[in-house]
Order: C-alpha cells, then structure tokens, then sequence
C-alpha cells in the first residue's frame, strides 16, 4: 500500500505512543511506501529528514503539489516535476502584479513554484482571479488565511495523482490522510482517505458525503491507525499488525554505554579472565560509584575478544563485592570490525574533524555503514539491559548514533550523553557527509553534555543548520568559565531547546579528576624516590615538563620549534633549562601518525645538536607511556607544565600537574593553550596562542621569568578549581541533571575513591 499523508496536524500530531506505533509499523514493513504531501517548501522539510524516530518517505510532495522529488536522493522526480514546470509563470511575475493590493502579505517561507501570501477572509478580492487566469495559475484560499498562487492545475492531488500514475498502482492500495481544506484535493482523486481527528471543519463538510473517506476520532497518528483498521489495511494487504517492541524492558535502572569496559580482559593458559585496568582514567571509577549502594545497572562495552573465542562470555559481574547489582553486558566485536569502527573510521574521520584539522580526514561510506552497524548493536544491547523508564547514559562520539537506534527501540527511557571531545562549530563539523543523521540522533537524547559552553554553543549552531530549534533557556557562564579571558571563552550559553516537540536540556560540566588517586601516588616510596632521581639526574635545571599522546592536534612540533626560538632569543637560558617531553606512542596500527613521529624525532635531534653542550641536553625526549606513578614524579620536580594543544576538548594533564604541585605545596607554573578546554576553567594558568610561536615563546619566557609570590598565588587559584571541581562532583552534578529532567529518579550516594 501508499500512505500519503499531510504533515502538521496529520502525520506529526497525534499521542506520542501511537506516532510511535504508526512509524514503527511504516519502518518495519517494506510493503508500505510513505508519501509526504505537505504545503511546506522542500528546505522546511528537510529537517524532519533527520529525526531518526520519523520513517523516511519514499516521495516528498511539498509546495502544494508543487515539488515533487525522491525521498531518498532528494532530486525532482522527472518527468513530473518537469511538466509541473511547464505550468508556472514565474515567481516574479506573481510578486510585480501583488505588490500594490493592501493586508495581502507575502509569507517569508522556502517555497518554489509558487507564491504564498497571509490574506484575512475580507481581503480577498474578485481581482485576484482575474490575475490568476491572466497568469494561467490556480488559486487557493484556505484555512481563513492562505492564499497560494499554484501552477495551472496543479494541487496536492493532482501530483500525487500522477506519482500514482507514474508508480502503476491500483487507486485502492493508496491511502490519503489530512486534517485541513489544504488537503482537499487529494481526496478528490477518488483514493480512499482519512480525515484525522480535531480536522478542520470545511475539510470534513466537504468530504461527508464521499464514501471512500472515513472520518477518524483520534487525532494525527491516531486517526490514520483507526484508518488502518477501517479499510483492513492491516490484513488485507498482507501487512503484519504486529507493532509491539522487540526490546522488552530489563532490569537496570541506570544503564552506561562506553566503549572501554571496566576492567582489562587477558588470556590464561587460553582461559579470558578480568582483572583491574592497569592504567585507569577517573572516569571509570567515577561511574562505577553510582552501583555501591547495590542498584541495578549494566555497562556495556565491546570485549577484545569475540564470539568465536571459546571463552568469551557475553555477560559477567563487575564486582561482586563492591557492586553486586552490576553487570558488565559485552558486544562482540571482530577484529576487522574494531579496526574500521574505531580505528580506522573515528580516528580518521572524526577525530580529525572533530579537532578542526578536517583537512587531514577519511570519509567513506562503508566505514560509516560498519559505524553504524556497530552503534546499533551497542543499542539494541541498551534496549536490552534498560529497565522500564531507566536512565542511559552514552559517552564520547564513536557512540553518535547509539541515540537515534535506542529512541526507536524503547521510547520510555531517559537518555543522556556526555562529549569527552571537542566540538566544533558549524563551518567545520558541516563537512561530515553524514552530520544530518549524527546531529538528528544527537537530538534524541534529553540531556546532552559537553566539557565546556563553548563547545554546547557549538553544537547549537550545527543543530540550527539542521533542525527547527528552537531556544527555551539560556544561563550566564560566570563565574565558573571565563568569558572574554580565552579563545573557548563564551558569557553566555543555551541551556534549554526545543526540537520537534521535544526539550532537550544542555550542560557544561569539564570532567574532573580523582584527588584521591593523584594523593595515593604521592604517599608511594618509590614516586619520592623516583623525584629526588630526577632532581639528581637533571642537575638542578630548571625544568619545564610536557606530555602529551602523539597526535597532530596536540601541537608537539610547534612547542619544540618555539623552545629552538626560546633559546636563540634567550641565550642566558642555556645549561639552565631542560624541556622534558613524553610522548605516548599512537596504537600500532594507528599509521597516520608515523610521519608527524619522524618530524617530531628530527626536530628534537636538530635542537640537541645545536645547543647541548657537555653534560647539558636540552630536550630529554621520551618516546613512550609511563607509569601513572613515575609521571606524577615528574609533575612534582617540575618548574613549568607546557601544554599547547592546538585544539583540545578538555586536557586533563593540565588538572593532574595542578593537583600534584597543590597537593604537594608547590609553585609550578601552568602554561596552556588558551584553545583547550581546560583554558575556559583553570583560572591563574598562563595561556597561550600556540598558533603564534612568538607568542609561545614569550609566555613561557615570562613563567620562567615569573616570582615566587606570583607563581604561588596563581597555582592556588588553579588548584582551588581542581579541588572544588572533582571528578566526584562531575558525576553527581550530570546525574542530577539527568534526575531532574528525566522519567524515573536516580538515587546517588556521593563515595571516595
């Protein structure tokens, strides 16, 4: 069968559960082509394109019969749209003749082959006929206020009466559904139809003695479901009735989706056990926290081992004893499947996007087929542990489209989603092939969170460009952000929208660390030894500490082409100073960076052979990951931290060497790219442009240069940050929020690592 239906007041209306049925029951069946007829223009349609909960038409008819073009490529359908062509005389023509007649005016909407005007009941004048036959147009009043200008013969129906035609279709497998006079003409063609419930009153009189039409009593979706029934669509037509979820509800009350699980898998004598992670983030911990009290929680992650292995188990126990209601669910993922999904296609194609460094990206459609494939599993996984109105909390942009999957599946669940990465603003993030679909699943989330304001109101520009948003709230960014004081900084920022009738709430929550684990560290013998070597080792120097993974947008090679500056300009500094930089290596397969290595290895060669001198290195470079331990020694010898990220979401070693010099008493001096997340909050850090080298350069000139008592006061100001801000009070604030907006309650119970 064809569905063709209007779209406000018909195929948009109705109760939430029975849109959600009617869509589901479209998207689920093949036999049901889908038929947009609408008076919108086609750009007022396109944002209904990406909402993931609305089936796509197979055609869009729009303009009122005006347009005509395929669903899926969005180009005219031709022959038709070329004899609807033929019909029209002009925008220009209609506006020249209009322009005089008072309380008619024009409507500031996209529209094509035709000219829309608002125009009261009195208004309308005998003369306006008359211009039409002159013009060889149609005209059409309705809804008391509308007058349209249409091409010679043509409507809704008569459009939809060629698609018809042009498909070969029998009249009685097309349904019409409407709610206005607007709608009309389609009924005329003699297909049967719907008049949904609370339908205009001029629609219904005009069609109350046509016995192909049934007048439904439920509104919007409702009614064209009564429809359904009427005309035994459902069984007749060999179409399923069956509508009901595939995902019934679970049993967890707060469901994570994050691609790492919380602990490390190996093998045994070919056994897969878990152990703790060797090198755990604060994340992890942090979420782990709200399942102590006992409650009812899953987390899904992929397993580095798949089906295939004859040890891997689908589902286990986190930890019995600390969180005995937690159950780890794993997706299983191939090896191929890893390397495209996350390797390959997120490193390659967002990342660098993601970084504003679009010029370095991959795109490619069957690397987003397998993203997709990979984010719909860790979806149905959701849908599967959530229990009924459960709170599901997505992490980090390899997970995008996670939202779009899990809304259709289980409409009852309140869904939150964090970006641990930067976000870029629209003339940047716009040249994703696919950011209609990423942004419209973004949007089906109800609290979406970001590090800093910044990077929501980033978000909020793409999203315009996207989807009819709509502003409800806006919030001060003082005094928690700077506002004029960075690149990142913003005074003011979105906290509420509004999008197809759904409110979603934004936040800004830089992720905070665990105090407890940087202090644990500190009280180890071995990191005290480890400082008094490094003391020893690097003969009193003063030294100025950087680390970093190794990756374009961390902006490793221009920091060491400004320390070469620094000690041209600076010659006094010479034997003083000692530039230590770790670098951790990209994964093995991580190939994209093997020639920014061999730049960042010469670089380094070429500063030691010109300025080292007998017992005195300049750069001590280290090309490696180390310890957590061993680096919180290094944070605690150091006189400077020089962090230059050309673009960077948040930047957590940034908080790590501030907590390690606060805890400890120190006095170090952060320098930080003022392009870091961590610039928009850490009061008291030097910022810098490193995108400018005499700027890098004279910042860190003047954080060598800098006095005892301004060094002290500028870390304490950074340190009560860190300290206030933890990553304990990141999670509770998120949650909260998610608390306070969404359908069920989250019991949180703040705990210490």
């Amino acid at each position: 069968m064809l569905l063709a239906t209007d779209l406000d007041g018909t195929f948009l209306a109705g109760e939430s559960a029975r849109r959600h049925q009617l869509y589901q029951l479209i998207s689920l069946h093949p036999d049901i082509d889908l038929v947009f007829v609408t008076g919108r223009g086609l750009e007022s349609v396109l944002p209904l394109l990406s909402d993931p909960t609305i089936p796509s038409p197979d055609y869009i008819i729009c303009d009122v019969g005006a347009t005509i073009v395929e669903g899926e490529t969005l180009q005219p359908l031709q022959p038709l749209q070329a004899e609807i062509e033929r019909h029209w005389p002009g925008e220009h023509q209609v506006q020249a003749v209009m322009r005089d007649f008072q309380g008619v005016v024009r409507q500031d909407v996209p529209q094509e082959r035709r000219c829309s005007y608002f125009c009261e009941p009195e208004a309308v004048a005998d003369q306006f006929h008359q211009i039409a036959d002159e013009l060889n147009c149609d005209l059409l009043y309705s809804a008391g206020r509308y007058l349209d200008f249409l091409p010679r013969g043509v409507n809704k129906g008569s459009t939809l009466r060629m698609l018809i035609e042009h498909l070969e279709l029998e009249e009685e497998s097309v349904l019409v559904a409407g709610d206005t006079l607007n709608d009309l003409a389609m009924y005329e063609q003699g297909f049967l139809g719907v008049c949904v419930g609370k339908s205009e009153g001029g629609l219904l009189d005009s069609t109350g003695d046509m016995g192909n039409v049934f007048h439904a009593n439920e509104p919007g979706c409702g009614g064209i479901l009564e429809a359904f029934t009427y005309f035994n669509f459902l069984s007749h037509k060999g179409i399923a009735h069956e509508t009901q979820s595939n995902h019934p509800p679970g049993q967890s009350d707060l469901v994570i989706v994050y691609h790492r699980l919380p602990f490390e898998e190996y093998l045994d004598n070919g056994v897969v056990k878990e152990r703790p992670p060797g090198s755990p983030n604060g994340i992890l911990p942090t979420l782990l926290s709200f399942f102590a009290d006992g409650k009812k929680g899953s987390w899904i992650a992929w397993s580095v081992f798949d089906e295939s292995h004859d040890q891997f188990k689908r589902r286990s126990k986190v930890d019995a004893d600390l969180y005995p209601n937690l159950t780890a669910a794993k997706i299983s993922l191939s090896k191929d499947e890893v390397d495209i999904f996350y390797r390959k296609f997120s490193k390659e194609a967002f990342w660098p996007t993601l970084h504003t460094f679009w010029q370095e990206a991959t795109f490619r459609e069957d690397h987003w087929q397998v993203f997709l494939q990979v984010n719909r599993r860790f979806a149905e996984q959701a849908a599967a542990e959530a229990a009924e109105n459960a709170v599901v909390w997505i992490h980090d942009y390899n997970l995008w489209m996670v939202p779009a999957f899990l809304r259709d599946m289980r409409p009852d669940l309140t869904i939150a989603f964090f970006h641990h990465t930067y976000f870029p603003s629209a003339d940047v993030f716009n040249v994703l092939p696919w950011r209609r679909d990423i942004i419209g699943s973004l949007l089906q989330c109800d609290l979406i969170g970001f590090h800093i304001p910044r990077q929501s109101e980033n978000f909020i520009d793409v999203a315009q460009g996207v989807a009819p948003v709509k502003v409800l709230e806006k919030s001060t960014c003082a005094p928690r952000f700077l506002t004029y004081g960075c690149a990142v900084g913003l005074d003011e920022m979105t906290s509420q929208i509004e999008v197809h009738g759904r409110k979603i709430q934004l936040s800004a929550m830089p992720v905070g660390l665990d105090l407890s684990r940087i202090q644990r560290a500190l009280t180890l013998p071995e990191t005290e030894v480890r400082a008094q070597q490094l003391r020893q080792e690097l003969s009193d120097n003063r030294v100025i500490l950087s680390v970093e993974r190794l990756d374009y947008t961390k902006g490793i090679l221009p920091k060491l082409e400004a320390f070469e500056l620094l000690l041209s300009r600076h010659p006094e500094l010479i034997g003083e100073v000692t530039l230590v930089t770790i670098c951790v290596p990209a994964a093995k397969e991580m190939s994209v960076y093997d020639e920014l290595q061999t730049n960042i290895e010469r670089t380094v060669g070429r500063i030691n052979g010109r300025f080292a001198r007998v017992g005195w290195t300049p750069v001590q470079f280290f090309f490696r990951a180390f310890p957590f331990e061993e680096l919180v020694a290094y944070y605690a010898v150091a006189d400077l931290m020089w962090i230059t990220p050309l673009r960077d979401g948040l930047n957590l070693v940034a908080k790590e060497f501030v907590a390690t010099q606060g805890l400890t008493g120190g006095n170090g001096v952060l320098v930080l790219s003022e392009f870091a997340g961590a610039a928009a909050e850490l009061r008291g850090a030097l910022l810098t442009n490193p995108h400018d080298p005499h700027d890098l350069v004279n910042t860190c000139f003047q954080a060598l240069s800098m006095d005892y008592d301004e060094a002290k006061g500028r870390l304490r100001e950074a340190f009560d940050v860190v300290r206030r801000y933890d990553i304990d009070s990141w999670g509770q604030e998120f949650l909260q929020m998610v608390e306070a907006f969404g359908n069920k309650p989250v019991e949180i119970e703040h705990t210490t690592h």
